[in-house]
C-alpha cells in the first residue's frame, strides 16, 4: 500500500461466531486481516477484533462487508414450548420458531501515516 495519509486501520469488533463469514468475504475481496480474540468487558462474552489495513478509497467497501456479515440483523431460532404437561409426563415437546436479535460489530476507524509490507 501507499505510505500516503490516507490509509486508515479498522478495529472491528465482532460478536459470536460473526468473525468466519466476515473475514471469509474480506479476504475473497483482497483484504488482509488480522484476528485478536477478546472478551466484552460489560457481559465477558467471548468476541473477536479483526484488525484491517486499507487505502481511504476502500474504506466503504469494507464498513459493507462488516455490515453484511456481522451487523444487526434478525435471526430465527427454533425452542421448546414451555407448556408443561397436565400427566407429569414430558412428551416431544415441538419447536416453536422465535425471532431474536443477533450480531453486531463495533468499529473503530483510526488514520495512519503509513503502512508498511515486507
Amino acid at each position: 500500500m501507499s505510505t500516503e495519509a490516507s490509509n486508515k486501520l479498522i478495529l472491528a469488533i465482532l460478536q459470536g461466531d460473526d468473525y468466519a463469514d466476515t473475514v471469509s468475504e474480506l479476504t475473497h475481496n483482497g483484504f488482509f486481516v488480522t484476528l485478536l480474540n477478546t472478551t466484552g468487558g460489560f457481559l465477558r462474552k467471548k468476541s473477536t477484533t479483526v484488525m484491517i489495513g486499507v487505502s481511504n478509497d476502500r474504506l466503504n467497501e469494507v464498513l459493507e462487508i462488516l455490515k453484511h456479515c456481522a451487523g444487526h440483523r434478525k435471526q430465527t431460532v427454533y425452542q421448546q414450548s414451555a407448556a408443561m404437561p397436565q400427566s407429569g409426563k414430558f412428551p416431544s415437546m415441538p419447536l416453536v420458531p422465535i425471532t431474536v436479535d443477533a450480531g453486531g460489530v463495533t468499529v473503530f476507524i483510526m488514520d495512519l501515516q503509513s503502512i508498511e509490507k515486507f
